[in-house]
């Protein structure tokens, strides 16, 4: 285990302010501190810093819009108790792991999420694993969206007044960069959608290829390698050992 990586939970740590106090964006907590240039979210990124660091992402447990299909971007909700129990199972399998660095979200559901897997005193928020900014959607259901936007789709259309999804892709390009100087697997919690922009442009797929990748709450999954060639090694895991 490299110097300074944060090993797996030795106890859930308990409240939704778990995490470590917020660092910006990802850049910070690069070596040095030098920014990651993003390729857009369409590009491949730099060769030159690859490494066979693998990226192990967390979306975090239910919450009440998760369980009714509601888009939650920026609203700051909290963990049901169904949740909060996911939460902690998921600190049961990613107990025996060691990580060079444990990245969370600002957002407070998916704090919670690894507070309670054990992982909130060594974590460090992260702006650019914020949720997809929804705009005029936020709460709204894919069904009433479609009521006045006939075959809406999100990776494809406009979202009035948020994101689009190449600037989620910028966000995720400056997060993988960062992970990929580590010295050591990186264990990141997050959300649905942005988690699988990060997956489509850690294999170099445009970041609209996320619509391939559907995530559940409370599963675990894992970027990584097959020689040179970066792959997803697990997707949507609810349950066993994701890492082993």
């Amino acid at each position: 285990m490299p110097s300074g990586a944060a090993s797996g939970p030795s106890g859930a740590a308990s409240g939704p302010s778990g995490a470590a106090s917020g660092h910006g964006d990802v850049a910070a907590v690069r070596p040095g501190g030098a920014a990651a240039s993003g390729a857009g979210g369409e590009g491949e990124l730099g060769s030159e810093d690859r490494s066979r660091v693998r990226l192990v992402v967390v979306r975090h447990g239910a919450t009440e819009w998760s369980q009714s299909g509601r888009h939650t971007g920026r609203t700051d909700l909290p963990l049901l108790d169904e949740g909060r129990r996911q939460a902690r199972e998921l600190g049961s399998r990613l107990a025996d792991h060691d990580f060079a660095l444990v990245l969370t979200s600002p957002l407070r559901r998916a704090r919670q999420t690894c507070a309670l897997a054990g992982f909130g005193p060594v974590a460090r928020e992260c702006d650019d694993l914020r949720e997809w900014d929804y705009g005029d959607y936020e709460g709204r259901t894919t069904d009433e969206i479609r009521a006045k936007r006939p075959g809406w789709s999100l990776w494809r259309d406009a979202v009035p007044g948020g994101e689009t999804a190449r600037q989620v892709g910028d966000r995720a390009d400056r997060v993988i960069e960062a992970v990929r100087v580590q010295d050591g697997d990186v264990l990141a919690f997050a959300h649905a959608h942005v988690l699988r922009v990060v997956a489509a442009r850690w294999v170099g797929l445009p970041a609209t290829d996320g619509a391939l990748l559907t995530l559940s709450p409370a599963t675990i999954s894992v970027l990584g390698w097959e020689r040179d060639v970066a792959v997803v090694e697990r997707w949507n895991d609810a349950a066993g050992d994701a890492l082993g």
